[in-house]
């Protein structure tokens, strides 16, 4: 079976278990709704502090609150995309400990897709939905004059950070087979960085900035493109094409994810459990 053909069984296998996690958790519907409401209320809770403290001060760090609320939206956004398809990667390290990651790998369905849809969770939906909200007033009460490529720039921005944070979590996972305790250091990536990205990159040092921007290119979700769109200079000296590198940096990756998955797998050794 060539790549194409592992592709599509993969995105195959893992709408059969996404689909059997949720026909699960639609048994209880009243159970379904309240937790899907209380997830959206608890996520809100980060924009309540934020907006607690422009009750206090006008900007941050010379940002409005619309403009950190675009921050905010997007990063939100991208980041519940990613969290709704692989959230649950971050318990493979418990699989491993209790061997029931050995049971996966004997499956004819590829072991990426098993890992990414277990315990698939339809209230992560919130979320989304409170990220989709915030964006949606931040860019009603934002000062841009708009441009068509300025219009297209937010859902690529969305689209490429829902894929530069899936990026995240798999090769977090991969770091996981050798570590084996790691979740904790995959989350400090993964919900860290979306905290990180919620504020302007010019209240934080310029050391921070350059390692969220070249090494670990979480910046390109919405602080580089975002500084475009909101006619902002970029703490860090970037050309200008860099604000639509996003699409580029989201396939690098994706790429580097896959193959530290691939190096992950090949390397695991199983406990004997």
């Amino acid at each position: 079976m060539g790549e194409r053909g592992v592709l599509v069984e993969g995105v195959r296998a893992y709408g059969l278990i996404a689909g059997m996690w949720v026909r699960s958790g639609m048994t209880y519907r009243t159970s379904f709704v309240f937790t899907v409401f209380g997830n959206l209320l608890v996520t809100g809770l980060d924009f309540v502090g934020i907006l607690l403290m422009f009750s206090q001060v006008d900007s941050l760090g010379g940002w409005s609150l619309p403009e950190i609320a675009l921050l905010y939206g997007l990063s939100a956004t991208a980041f519940g995309i990613a969290d709704l398809v692989l959230g649950s990667m971050d318990v493979l390290g418990g699989r491993m400990r209790d061997g029931s990651f050995d049971v996966l790998l004997v499956r004819p369905v590829p072991v990426l897709a098993q890992v990414g849809a277990d315990r698939f969770a339809v209230r992560r939906l919130g979320r989304i939905t409170q990220g989709v909200v915030v964006l949606g007033w931040a860019l009603v009460a934002v000062d841009v004059d708009w441009s068509a490529v300025k219009v297209l720039l937010v859902p690529v921005m969305v689209v490429s950070g829902a894929a530069i944070f899936s990026a995240v979590f798999v090769a977090g996972a991969a770091f996981q087979i050798f570590a084996q305790d790691a979740a904790e250091v995959q989350n400090a990536f993964t919900y860290g960085g979306n905290t990180l990205l919620q504020y302007p990159p010019s209240v934080f040092g310029k050391d921070l900035v350059r390692g969220v921007t070249f090494m670990l290119p979480l910046a390109f979700v919405n602080w580089v493109p975002a500084a475009y769109v909101l006619d902002r200079p970029y703490p860090i000296g970037l050309p200008g094409w860099a604000a639509f590198a996003s699409p580029l940096v989201a396939v690098g990756c994706c790429a580097l994810a896959g193959l530290a998955w691939r190096t992950g797998l090949r390397s695991y050794r199983s406990t004997g459990s």
